[in-house]
């Protein structure tokens, strides 16, 4: 795309995006669904007014990135680990009936075992953006139920990665190398980031801290480094600017980075949002819309159950169990990579694809009511209910 058109595109998004912002918030909705209609409407499947989908998808991984490294930043390390180790099994048992519960829907509306499957697998996760987008940044709530809901969101991110290892590995024994390798660096990784910031990202900030255009610089490039570097590591942007942020989070001038990183998370979340409503194909809605439709009920229902029956299994309260299932309550990000990783290598056909795309639509869009009208959060519509 030319610089020119680049400046269309933005203009068409974000003056769409505050004119229908500013309707949904007088009719009292969600602003997430405003994104998402904003682009089906403008993308290559609507007015076509906006065609280069793609490219808004890659430039909207990095709000993702950020959201991740922010999350990180209002995280202690202890208190992380003590939250992954309660939460491990709480994460295989629900991804477990999940898969289940994908695979059998699907092969009843007549897909093959192995896109059943693969629809199944693409159910086990819960969305890291909704999951955090809409958790209310108090400390005193984010402290137990943030960390359940993050530590969850941690354990399926490395689950997802060893899928999506296994789809895009093209011999069984590169796949197997491919995950040893995951295994190994992730510790490596970690490691390598908490000495960083002990002996030269905080001297750094603390000899320089007068000067907030370089802390604002020197946290974005510490985010989009360690991103990288996790990537090179055969780990997740997300996960590498996750453990950016948790190794600064004891830093005091963590909380200061935060504050000033969050305008820019959101313009590119933007993004997200409006590229995921733009890479819908909408001719084939009446193709997989029935299945789609009964996948995500099935999901909105189950999800919020299992989640509270697991997590009763390892004493946590009720309300705190219920919240986090509802939480929790939608597919992934992740589930939309699985889509489009297993349609070009031809391991499932479009239909399947779309049934995915849709049902990760769907289950956005309504679980974000579920959770803005019921529990805390920064975009709740009532005043009771918002908290950041």
């Amino acid at each position: 795309m030319e610089s020119q058109s680049i400046v269309t595109t933005f203009f068409l998004i974000f003056s769409g995006a505050a004119v229908l912002a500013s309707v949904v918030l007088y009719t009292r909705q969600p602003l997430l669904v405003a994104y998402i209609a904003l682009g089906a409407i403008l993308g290559p499947y609507g007015l076509h007014l906006v065609t280069d989908a793609s490219l808004l998808s890659e430039i909207s991984e990095i709000g993702i990135i950020f959201l991740l490294f922010l999350l990180g930043l209002d995280m202690q390390p202890r208190n992380l680990i003590h939250m992954l180790r309660k939460a491990t099994l709480v994460a295989i048992g629900s991804s477990l009936v999940f898969a289940a519960c994908g695979y059998a829907v699907a092969y009843l509306f007549g897909y093959t075992q192995i896109e059943s499957a693969v629809i199944g697998v693409a159910m086990m996760f819960s969305s890291t953006i909704i999951g955090i987008k809409l958790l209310p940044t108090t400390v005193l709530h984010h402290r137990h139920t943030g960390e359940l809901v993050v530590g969850l969101l941690l354990l399926q991110d490395l689950i997802a990665i060893i899928v999506l290892l296994m789809l895009g590995g093209k011999e069984s024994e590169s796949t197997w190398q491919q995950f040893l390798q995951t295994l190994i660096m992730l510790p490596v990784l970690v490691l390598v980031a908490f000495v960083a910031v002990k002996y030269v990202i905080v001297k750094l900030l603390q000899h320089f801290d007068r000067f907030h255009e370089y802390i604002f610089l020197l946290a974005i490039g510490w985010c989009l480094g360690m991103a990288q570097l996790a990537e090179l590591c055969g780990l997740s942007l997300e996960i590498g600017a996750f453990i950016g942020g948790i190794s600064i989070a004891t830093s005091p001038i963590s909380q200061y980075i935060a504050v000033h990183l969050k305008p820019l998370r959101d313009f590119f979340l933007i993004l997200f949002f409006f590229s995921l409503g733009a890479s819908f194909n909408l001719g084939l809605l009446s193709e997989v819309i029935l299945a789609s439709s009964i996948l995500a009920a099935c999901i909105l229902i189950i999800k919020p159950i299992t989640f509270r029956y697991l997590l009763g299994f390892i004493k946590e309260p009720a309300g705190e169990a219920w919240e986090v299932g509802f939480r929790l309550g939608q597919i992934s990000e992740f589930s939309l990579l699985i889509a489009f990783l297993a349609t070009t290598t031809a391991i499932i056909g479009t239909n399947a694809s779309h049934v995915i795309q849709a049902t990760a639509i769907i289950t956005f869009i309504l679980n974000s009511y579920v959770v803005i009208f019921r529990y805390p959060s920064p975009i709740a519509v009532s005043d009771k209910l918002r908290r950041d």
